[in-house]
Order: structure tokens, then C-alpha cells, then sequence
């Protein structure tokens, strides 16, 4: 009887393995998880919405459109950029959440222990979040007939495109802030006294017009830009001025972009780095 030898298996097996294989994988386990757990979708849509509603009820009556904006612009039709935005920004929260949940049930030790790049982890983690952003804040924005706004087939195309890159960019943001922490409580904390601040400040719920010093910290907030960026797509069947909270599209696109490089760059960082966190 000839006896088999032993095959010792190659190292050069993990250089062979495709790099967008695990960036899949993870992007895959995010959109499995989100379906199965029907009340994030609740979260993430159903409070913007009701918010959207609400405040553009109780609020139409006191509103002022700003100086760069039509006179017959309604709260409703000006708030509904930023609810857009307010979806993909609790969408990217409860996604990137979840990290903490994976270190503490073991998960993400294992995929740290993988042969894999912490980068396709990132990318892994980053993709997953931002196709469920898009999904949920596209949905909404299915809405713009109703508000008077026809998007032309160009014009949704760039829609969907910023919308891509602002998904990115908020999901990356939430992976930065998830990754050194232990625990949800603290996550949820940051949450409430700097993501949302976040929000309030971008000129998504309020004109930057008459706000005296908040105008300069909504000019200063990098989400202001995703906010107005969004606002000028939606409205480019409309001559718009460049303002205090309405920068031109190009000034919105390349903060965007930068913001993004940043927080992609700080989240892979972050995950380069080894320590006993990862091992617990």
C-alpha cells in the first residue's frame, strides 16, 4: 500500500486569494444581519421620517426660507436634504455598532486571526454599511416628486453617486469611533453629544442665514458640505446662489472627498495597529 505524503500548504496561498473575496464576504454578512433584524430598518427610516413630517408640520408656519433660497420654498421641501442624510448617518451608526457586539462575541477576533489584510477588513465593513445607506436613503429620496423636485436620469445618477460617497464617508466616520471603544453605552454617548450635534450643525435642520456665531460652525462642520453637496443636486433645476450654508457643488465635492480620505485613512490606521483589545 503507497503511502500518500504529506502536502504542506503554501504560504503563497494567501497572496493567491482574490483581495475583494473578504471585502465581499463581510459586505455580505452586514446586508444578512440587517434584514434579519427588522427593527434596525424601523430605526434607521422610521425616526427620520417621522421627524421629517413632524417638524415640517409644526414648523411651516414660522419658517423663513434663507436669502439664497425661493420664496415659496416650504420646511418641509428644505428640511428633506438632511433628513436624506439623517438616514444615512443612523444607518452607518447602527452598522459600524456592531463592531462592538463582534469583539465582544469573539467575531472580529477571528477575523483579525484570518489571513487577510486589515484593510479588505475596513473595505469589508465600509461596503456593507454604505449599500445599506444608499438602499434606505434612496428609498426616501423616491420621495422628491412629491416635494416638486423632477430629477432627470443625469441628475439621479449624480444623486446616487454623492450619495455613495457620503454613505462611505459617515460609515467610516462610525468605524473610527466604534473600533477603540468596548462597550455600546460610550458609542451611544458620542453619538449623542457629537454625531448629532454633527447633524444639527450642517445646515440640515436650520439656515445657517441670522445664526450669528453657528454660522460659523456650520461653515467649519464637514457634513455641512454632504448636506449642501445633496441640496444642489436635488435643486439644479434651480439657479441657487452660493451661500454661508450652500457652498458651490464643486466646494461641496472636494471637501467631501477629503473628509472621506481622512476618515477612511484614520479607520484603516486604527485597525493596523495591534493590540490586547484585539486578543479579548
Amino acid at each position: 500500500m503507497t503511502a500518500v505524503p504529506l502536502t504542506h500548504a503554501d504560504p503563497r496561498d494567501n497572496i493567491r486569494r482574490p483581495f475583494w473575496l473578504p471585502i465581499y464576504a463581510l459586505a455580505l454578512r452586514e446586508l444578512v444581519r440587517f434584514f434579519r433584524q427588522r427593527s434596525r430598518v424601523i430605526g434607521a427610516v422610521g425616526q427620520p421620517l417621522l421627524f421629517w413630517i413632524l417638524f415640517g408640520a409644526g414648523l411651516r408656519g414660522s419658517f423663513a426660507p434663507p436669502s439664497w433660497a425661493p420664496r415659496d420654498m416650504t420646511y418641509q421641501q428644505y428640511f428633506f436634504p438632511g433628513v436624506a442624510v439623517l438616514i444615512v448617518l443612523f444607518t452607518a451608526i447602527f452598522s459600524t455598532i456592531s463592531i462592538i457586539e463582534d469583539r465582544r462575541e469573539g467575531f472580529l477576533q477571528g477575523v483579525l486571526a484570518a489571513p487577510i489584510s486589515r484593510l479588505a477588513i475596513v473595505l469589508g465593513k465600509l461596503c456593507g454599511g454604505t449599500v445599506l445607506a444608499v438602499l434606505q436613503a434612496g428609498l426616501f429620496l423616491a420621495l422628491a416628486p412629491l416635494m416638486g423636485l423632477s430629477l432627470s436620469p443625469l441628475t439621479t445618477l449624480a444623486v446616487a453617486g454623492f450619495l455613495i460617497l457620503l454613505s462611505f464617508t459617515l460609515t467610516a466616520l462610525g468605524f473610527l469611533i466604534a473600533w477603540p471603544l468596548d462597550s455600546t453605552q460610550g458609542f451611544h454617548a458620542i453619538m449623542s453629544i457629537v454625531l448629532m450635534p454633527m447633524w444639527l450643525l450642517s445646515g440640515a435642520f436650520f439656515p445657517a442665514d441670522g445664526t450669528g456665531w453657528l454660522s460659523w460652525v456650520i461653515r467649519v462642520n464637514p457634513l455641512t458640505y454632504g448636506v449642501a453637496g445633496l441640496r444642489r443636486l436635488l435643486y439644479s433645476g434651480q439657479p441657487l446662489p452660493a451661500a454661508a450654508g450652500l457652498p458651490s457643488f464643486g466646494v461641496c465635492l472636494t471637501v467631501t472627498i477629503v473628509f472621506c480620505a481622512v476618515c477612511v485613512g484614520v479607520a484603516v490606521w486604527q485597525a493596523e495597529r495591534r493590540s490586547s483589545r484585539d486578543a479579548r
